[in-house]
């Protein structure tokens, strides 16, 4: 029988489904695809807590439809890191990421279009959910190479101890589920 965490964000309230992760921990997963009431709201409150910036910028691909939201409502436009380099890609730079969500090691990759259109811009990193930093880590050595700035680093929520940091923004805390 499933279990389930009720979180409230941005005046809203949903069930999120546990998971394990290990025979010790699980996490409750926070899936944004689909629920454009959540991801509306919840943009227009964390764009009132960040500071400016000129480019947003995510890692692929959960929080796509967060930096989309986020970019529609500031005016401003939004890249993807991805995952993959793609034949449209000159010269990517390249960095390796491990998440809490990902069972192995990954790449991010910036495009040399990309890396021109941010370069001394200041960026706006955004991800869904930050747990143990990792994917955020990986996006602001791509911003870095690229000569961009970061501005700040920010999602919807932060899990676990990653609540206790001062480096990001975010609008709730999500907790892990130790056994």
């Amino acid at each position: 029988m499933a279990e389930y965490y009720t979180l409230k964000i941005a005046g809203l309230e949903r069930k999120l489904e546990k998971f394990p992760v290990s025979d010790k921990l699980d996490i409750a997963a926070f899936i944004i695809f689909g629920d454009v009431e959540l991801t509306v709201k919840a943009s227009e409150e964390l764009l009132k807590k960040v500071s400016e910036f000129d480019y947003i910028i995510t890692p692929e691909a959960k929080s796509i439809p967060i930096a989309y939201e986020m970019a529609r409502q500031s005016g401003k436009p939004y890249i993807v890191a991805r995952k993959g380099v793609k034949v449209y890609m000159r010269n990517p730079l390249d960095v390796s990421v491990t998440s809490i969500t990902t069972k192995n090691e990954q790449h991010l990759y910036l495009g040399e279009s990309e890396v021109e259109m941010i370069k001394g811009k200041r960026v706006l990193i955004v991800d869904d959910v930050i747990s143990t930093g990792e994917s955020i880590e990986a996006v602001r050595k791509l911003v870095k190479e690229a000569g961009a700035v970061e501005t700040a680093s920010c999602a919807f929520l932060a899990e676990g101890d990653a609540a206790d940091r001062d480096d990001i923004v975010f609008l709730e805390k999500l907790p892990l589920f130790f056994k």
